[in-house]
């Protein structure tokens, strides 16, 4: 895929740059992800995104509010409570986590997520009782001469972990 215009990284102007600087803070692709099935409330946000404390949550919300890719939104009733939604900025991003998504499969797994309830994904049924992933990525075989040590593969293995972790509980809660 060839970008028709490349700019530096440390460009302002450079539009790559403007949507990393919004999209690589932490928390935002997970919180984009959940409204993508709809709006939702704070703390039901906060749920479904696990792990990100409240004030995070927060400044992310304010953020991406600010950014023109969620909207507040009043409950119908004319109460107090209300939710976040995607804009259609916001909502255009589906495509970028189907992206991160296939890129994920083909690269760093064999296998999608096991479905719960033994569901088909992607045309396949997929037992319940399998793992979620077939080998984590830390533990597959490394192409010839490569030079993941470190930090890098330390902080795989830790995002490899917190995902666990978040579907463990997603599982217990259910």
């Amino acid at each position: 895929m060839e970008m028709s215009k490349r700019c530096r990284a440390t460009d302002p102007a450079c539009p790559v740059t403007r949507a990393i600087a919004v999209l690589q803070e932490k928390w935002v692709l997970h919180i984009v992800h959940a409204l993508l099935d709809g709006p939702r409330g704070f703390n039901e946000l906060g749920r479904e995104v696990g792990g990100c404390n409240p004030t995070t949550l927060t400044l992310r919300l304010a953020r991406l509010e600010e950014a023109g890719l969620v909207m507040r939104v009043q409950e119908v009733d004319g109460g107090s409570r209300s939710s976040y939604a995607l804009t259609d900025a916001g909502a255009a991003l589906s495509d970028v986590i189907q992206s991160i998504r296939s890129w994920s499969v083909q690269y760093l797994h064999h296998a999608e997520p096991a479905a719960d309830d033994g569901a088909q994904v992607d045309g396949a049924q997929v037992p319940s009782s399998e793992p979620a992933f077939e080998r984590p990525f830390a533990e597959r075989p490394r192409p010839t001469g490569s030079v993941m040590t470190g930090p890098i593969v330390q902080s795989r293995t830790q995002a490899e972990s917190d995902a666990r972790a978040r579907a463990s509980s997603v599982a217990a809660s259910d």
